[in-house]
């Protein structure tokens, strides 16, 4: 005869309920985009934390399956422990497959699938495969740099401007990175991102991580006026920091990656030897008629308060400032990592921009991670950053070979 149902009177059934519907309505954020910037963040770091929302789903199904027999509030919490973790395995489910299309997408266009294999002044720093379980858990071991921060660059209209120095333990001569902050081109410091600017220093490169003025005090252009003062600026001092101005990459995020784009494709200060963009916007004329849908961010506000001014009233503005505009010639090798499910900057916009930059014989990169959200690599030993950054040190070594070889000796 059937067990009889019966109240739930123990701590462990309590726990078991309250677990699973814990972790269902955080596994939930894997799939749904957040509609307002508050359900964005959940949506950004659900996929990231991936493995330990099936470590909370294995828990809270183990402890609900005790008492499902004979009590009807654990077998839904069962079910939504089992309906959590088929939600959470997702991104490590499809993280193989996707690992092989970026391997396929760096052989096509850079002509090798590892850039490091045979170079033993770069291999022995970079990753050996794509995901580390452990360090899902542990996290990424960012290694060891030297830093300065708070390094006085300019002050336009009174703004102080300061960029911050990574560089490797050892002395010798080093590739340079430029590392720009994203925000919305309204807030972020020279500090964003700084374990992976001390990530890439510890891996050989001397990182300048470096500031702009913020909209809507300053308008557009005055951020990369901004840029290119900085690079003015590391051009006659990276001789004092060990870094060699005859190879220089430029890597952004969101804001900062328009950013990044645009010094790369116009000219400046220094030679440009390639971009890597992350989840950037590239056609702000575009983005400003077709909103993405949810619209956490509200783009159209965002792109008013750079420019002080709607598309309608000053379209050439716009057009000026998107990056998409100056695939009219070969440019510098460029990296373009999207995210599948960006409501920000959708990836349709990184899958055009690499079509113009192939067009124009540009060497570029198209990488699009199926289960990430905008900035998913604010979750550093998340599943999505660590097979960037695999992919990107790797390009890196491509474009940069020749710095690297100047370090060696």
């Amino acid at each position: 005869m059937a067990s009889p149902v019966r109240s739930p009177s123990t701590p462990r059934h309590w726990i078991a309920v309250t677990l699973a519907a814990g972790t269902l309505f955080l596994a939930s954020w894997i799939v749904i985009p957040g509609p307002t910037y508050f359900f964005l963040q959940l949506s950004v770091g659900a996929p990231e934390v991936s493995i330990w929302l099936i470590v909370a789903s294995l828990v809270a199904g183990g402890l609900a399956a005790i008492d499902a027999r004979s009590v009807i509030s654990s077998r839904l919490a069962l079910a939504c422990a089992l309906i959590a973790l088929s939600l959470s395995v997702t991104p490590l489910a499809r993280f193989a497959t996707t690992a092989k299309r970026f391997d396929a997408a760096m052989a096509s266009a850079l002509g090798t699938r590892d850039p490091g294999v045979g170079r033993r002044d770069v291999l022995p720093f970079m990753r050996v495969k794509p995901l580390a379980i452990g360090d899902l858990f542990r996290g990424v071991d960012v290694g060891a740099s030297r830093v300065t921060r708070g390094v006085a660059v300019a002050a336009p209209d009174g703004v102080s401007l300061t960029l911050d120095v990574y560089q490797p333990v050892a002395g010798g001569r080093y590739p340079i990175i430029v590392q720009i902050y994203g925000g919305a081109w309204q807030r972020g410091a020279p500090g964003s991102n700084a374990k992976a600017a001390q990530w890439l220093a510890a891996h050989g490169y001397v990182v300048f991580a470096i500031d702009y003025r913020h909209a809507p005090r300053s308008r557009w252009p005055a951020q990369l006026d901004d840029v290119r003062t900085a690079l003015a600026w590391i051009r006659d001092h990276a001789s004092s920091y060990d870094a060699d101005t005859a190879r220089v990459a430029l890597i952004g995020r969101s804001a900062g990656a328009q950013l990044a784009m645009m010094a790369g494709y116009t000219p400046g200060p220094l030679p440009i030897s390639a971009v890597v963009s992350y989840y950037g916007p590239v056609d702000l004329v575009d983005a400003y008629r077709h909103p993405p849908h949810p619209d956490p961010l509200r783009i159209r506000e965002v792109q008013d308060t750079l420019f002080g001014g709607t598309l309608a009233q000053m379209p050439e503005r716009y057009r000026e400032a998107s990056p998409i505009e100056f695939t009219t010639r070969p440019l510098p090798a460029t990296l373009l990592v999207y995210a599948g499910r960006d409501h920000i900057v959708e990836p349709r916009y990184g899958a055009r921009m690499y079509r113009r930059l192939t067009t124009t014989g540009t060497k570029a990169v198209y990488l699009e991670i199926p289960w990430a959200d905008h900035a998913f690599d604010e979750v550093f030993s998340g599943p999505s950053n660590q097979l960037t950054l695999y992919h990107t040190e790797r390009f890196l070594a491509w474009a940069l070979a020749a710095g690297a070889d100047s370090a060696a000796r």
